[in-house]
């Protein structure tokens, strides 16, 4: 039981659909209430189309901030009313602050999921990476891997309404940073299978894998994998999707997304508070020590 909520509590929210699997809420108000800091986190499955009404509630209700996560991380943008450089890369948006009525949207996820690399020992600076997807947390993710040295990235994405758009953000990387990003249609398996065997990480950055599309793989060819291939992925829920049960039956290191959903919310957390994230105390109390 929370102790600490009260009349002067804030509220924070996590806009996305679907959301309730979610283990953000528990990961955050852990902190909350650890820190004794009067915030609490509650989740919300907003829709694309419900999202413009929910920003406006989030105004109205002078809510702390939000987290946004699928279907939500790009459309977003165009409702806040400032964007840091990353997001602008980027163009996807998974954390909102609210600091007297202006709206300004980050984004951690790529933060997140390279310090959860650094934290399990995998140290891809200077290597080559394959990505899977795309979306909101892919794209933020090719985006800190090229700033923090990976040298080469292959994204592949199905040609759908994103491709234009990972075609710009391709190119826009290759300006900006020495990384040397590649896009390719993820049905290209002759292509998928050459990069995947010269790459030393393989990431899933789609939702294929989480509910409703548990128990299925964007990888169902288990020949694509190498032993010395580490393979990620950002899915959290279940632990140990389709897709990491593949790599790992071909002798690959895999690593789940717990570490990035928590080294993520630790930066949302720091952008709310100004406070740092017991992470080990939060491991601990989320049972991930086990």
């Amino acid at each position: 039981m929370r102790e600490n909520i009260d009349g002067h509590t804030l509220l924070i929210g996590l806009m996305a659909y679907p959301i309730r699997h979610s283990l953000s809420p528990k990961m955050q108000n852990i902190v909350y209430s650890k820190l004794n800091i009067p915030y609490v986190y509650l989740a919300f499955e907003v829709t694309a189309e419900k999202l413009p009404d929910a920003i406006k509630g989030m105004r109205a209700l002078g809510m702390r901030g939000s987290a946004v996560s699928m279907p939500n991380k790009q459309l977003v943008c165009r409702y806040l009313d400032k964007l840091t450089p990353a997001v602008e890369l980027i163009g996807a948006c998974n954390t909102i602050s609210n600091d007297d009525g202006v709206l300004t949207g980050y984004n951690t996820d790529g933060m997140g999921y390279m310090r959860s690399l650094k934290e399990a020992g995998i140290d891809v600076i200077g290597k080559k990476m394959t990505l899977l997807g795309a979306g909101g947390a892919a794209t933020a993710i090719a985006v800190q891997a090229a700033l923090d040295g990976v040298k080469e990235i292959a994204i592949f994405n199905k040609k759908d309404d994103f491709y234009p758009k990972a075609q710009e953000i391709a190119e826009r990387i290759n300006q900006k940073t020495n990384c040397k990003v590649k896009l390719f249609d993820l049905d290209d398996s002759q292509a998928l299978r050459r990069e995947i065997a010269e790459s030393y990480l393989l990431n899933n950055g789609t939702s294929v894998g989480m509910k409703p599309l548990e128990g299925q793989s964007i990888i169902t060819d288990t020949s694509m994998f190498h032993s010395n291939l580490v393979v990620t992925d950002c899915i959290y829920m279940p632990r140990k999707t389709k897709f990491l049960e593949l790599a790992e039956s071909q002798g690959c290191r895999i690593l789940n997304g717990i570490g990035m959903m928590l080294w993520q919310g630790a930066a949302q957390i720091k952008i709310w508070t100004g406070q740092e994230t017991p992470i080990d105390y939060v491991k601990e109390k989320m049972g991930f020590n086990d």
